[in-house]
């Protein structure tokens, strides 16, 4: 008997067909298809973007322009905001690193800025907390009024007297015709000067100055800050308000605010009314800070009236030509804040 033996000693496994697909059929062997590589073709996908763009521009041709022009607009916009804002960015860091002693107080850092609210219109300083030597307005005309002012501007002067890098600005403009032509701030700085800066002059004095031209308080910080650019070469970098207690939040909540410096690095010190005028005052406080809320830069309406009022000298303002970096800002009119550049934020 023949022993058919058809096992193999090789490890090698049997191929009954050669590799490939057999075409029992045809008796032949079909090549493999290779399969397609899943790779990234540029070239292949910019033109069938383009050959979308031209299918739907044939479908619609005057949609598809109106977005391709909103497109591009919208992109000329962004790019020269940002532009502008690394400019002004790169001009005020510039700036900065180029400073010398042309600016007289260089090496102050802080403001302290007093807020002020009449003018002193007696020929002597002896007086100076009696009501007849201011010129009061007649919601103004209350026993014990002037001497709120006085008080302002002591703790004005003790702030700065305890702070070795703070400049001390009293704030006010030419605001009263029948007053003539005598501003808040001079007004406030003689009053310190008649009483020896409560005891400070040799720490305060030589770094006390005004800013003359503000007609309004959200002008008071705006004018004082600009003011303090003009003197020291850069923008404060804490500041503190001296005013009536009763007006801190307008100071803090609204006109900071509007002008976009942290909250961190602002103060206020309030001093209270005179106790004859005080349910009044809260009441017209009430009254304002309601009308700011509106117009946080006093630019429209009632609060714009009442600024031009204030002006009864047609005084030249000089700002912002000390503070071109801020100068959009002392443009700006609108109801929300302003969403350009500040060197502080």
């Amino acid at each position: 008997m023949i022993n058919y033996q058809f096992a193999s000693d090789s490890p090698k496994s049997f191929s009954a067909y050669p590799r490939g697909d057999f075409d029992l059929e045809s008796s032949t062997v079909r090549k493999t298809r290779k399969a397609k590589h899943s790779s990234f073709h540029p070239v292949i996908m910019i033109k069938s973007f383009g050959n979308r763009v031209l299918y739907y521009y044939k479908l619609h041709p005057v949609m598809l322009f109106l977005i391709f022009v909103a497109f591009g607009v919208t992109s000329f916009i962004v790019l020269s905001l940002y532009t502008s804002h690394f400019q002004m960015m790169a001009s005020y860091k510039k700036f900065e690193n180029s400073m010398d002693d042309s600016y007289p107080f260089s090496k102050l850092r802080n403001l302290v800025m007093v807020a002020g609210h009449s003018i002193y219109t007696s020929s002597s300083c002896e007086q100076i907390d009696k009501e007849d030597s201011w010129f009061l307005e007649s919601y103004q005309r209350n026993p014990g009024q002037a001497s709120t002012f006085v008080a302002h501007i002591k703790e004005g002067i003790e702030s700065a007297a305890r702070d070795d890098e703070a400049l001390l600005l009293f704030s006010g403009g030419e605001t009263r015709k029948d007053a003539g032509p005598r501003s808040e701030a001079q007004s406030y700085w003689m009053v310190a000067e008649s009483k020896g800066w409560f005891g400070n002059r040799e720490k305060v004095r030589w770094k006390a100055l005004t800013e003359e031209h503000a007609r309004d308080s959200f002008e008071n910080l705006l004018f004082s800050v600009c003011r303090f650019r003009e003197l020291t070469g850069s923008y404060p970098q804490n500041i503190t308000v001296v005013g009536y207690d009763f007006k801190k939040e307008r100071f803090v909540n609204l006109h900071r605010a509007a002008i976009g410096f942290p909250e961190t690095r602002f103060f206020y010190l309030g001093t209270p009314a005179a106790a004859t005028s005080r349910q009044a005052a809260l009441k017209g406080e009430a009254l304002v800070r309601t009308q700011f809320e509106h117009d946080p830069y006093a630019c429209l309406g009632s609060l714009r009236r009442k600024k031009i009022g204030r002006d009864p000298f047609h005084r030249s303002i000089p700002y912002p030509n000390g503070c071109p970096e801020i100068k959009a800002l002392f443009r700006y009119c609108g109801s929300v804040a302003y969403p350009g550049f500040v060197p502080w934020a």
